[in-house]
């Protein structure tokens, strides 16, 4: 399914049953894979199927990318079809794992304020931002969540500006400022019979689903193809003559940088980075009936992972790591 396509256009159960057929074809991939096919189930009414998908993430014998998060959206699943007490009993467990991973604090969160559990749904982002943002000079883009969440549900409870609500309206880059999209009167503006209030409150609400929509859109991304330092060289021994694509890892890594930079200036928006691995180029070769030496078919090979929700978006943030696995922050290395 295309980004794009309108939701009252999807079969949510055939989406599913094909993002299952494909993380069949690619194990490596069938966390994000399965992931999604739960949520389309989810959407399609089917929440026991969501929660068996959840399962068997859960059960499998590979080791989970994102162990905490596939047990929120369970939980939170769970929650909506009356089987709250598993859920609760969830929650509290990833509550007090404290993972440093934002998305799970996010469901879990905005699962209890859905339940109208404004106390707990408070604590639990405070807790998340506490753990996450203390000492952080410069937030990165996924603990955004965390903090508008925060200030939403201490408008709710008529809580007083602190720090951190502070901190989410320099965030916050919509012409409607956050006080008056969690502003909790405003519900009442919508039974108001003055023209003048009920378009203000149109404006208020397209601003917030702009905002949803942003948050929520995974669009296809313009992906650049990385492979790291060993997986070059078992390349280039296997298939010579790709050393005209790639001369030394150094002019690779710096080619990466220059073209993402020309994409950018050029105006070109959601840019990202996918990692190769030769084992899985040669699969993607032999399902396209050619060789791994062609050199056109790197181009394809990337798009094809960015297509599986491979891609990494660029640039990072700056103190956060280089893309190239360095280990030192972007605006030290690559970012300079």
């Amino acid at each position: 399914m295309r980004p794009d396509t309108p939701a009252e256009n999807v079969d949510h159960t055939a989406e599913a049953a094909r993002l299952e057929r494909t993380a069949g074809l690619y194990p490596e991939d069938a966390e994000a894979l399965l992931l999604r096919a739960a949520a389309h189930l989810e959407l399609s009414g089917d929440r026991p199927a969501a929660a068996a998908l959840y399962d068997r993430l859960l059960a499998s014998e590979a080791g989970l990318e994102s162990p905490y998060l596939v047990r929120a959206l369970k939980a939170s699943n769970l929650w909506e079809y009356d089987h709250e007490a598993e859920a609760r009993a969830i929650i509290d467990g990833i509550r007090t794992a404290a993972p440093r991973d934002p998305a799970p604090w996010v469901v879990v969160a905005e699962s209890l304020e859905a339940h109208d559990e404004l106390e707990q749904a408070h604590e639990t982002f405070t807790e998340a931002v506490r753990l996450l943002l203390t000492d952080v000079p410069e937030p990165p883009a996924t603990t955004h969540p965390l903090l508008f969440g925060r200030h939403r549900v201490r408008r709710m409870l008529g809580a007083a500006h602190d720090e951190w609500d502070a901190l989410a309206d320099t965030l916050h880059s919509l012409p409607v400022t956050l006080d008056e999209l969690h502003d909790p009167k405003r519900v009442w503006s919508l039974g108001s019979e003055n023209p003048a209030e009920l378009e203000a409150e149109i404006t208020r609400l397209r601003a917030e689903v702009g905002a949803y929509r942003m948050a929520l859109s995974r669009p296809f991304p313009v992906a650049v193809l990385h492979w790291p330092a060993d997986e070059l060289t078992e390349l280039l021994e296997a298939y010579p003559s790709l050393a005209t694509e790639y001369p030394s890892h150094e002019e690779h890594l710096a080619t990466i940088e220059t073209a993402l930079r020309e994409l950018a200036a050029s105006g070109t928006p959601n840019l990202g980075i996918v990692t190769g691995t030769v084992p899985s180029y040669e699969a993607f070769a032999a399902s396209e009936g050619t060789t791994p030496d062609d050199a056109a078919l790197l181009p394809q090979y990337a798009t094809t992972l960015a297509a599986r929700g491979r891609a990494l978006p660029w640039p990072p943030q700056r103190s956060a790591a280089c893309w190239c696995g360095s280990g030192r922050p972007y605006g030290e290395c690559h970012g300079v």
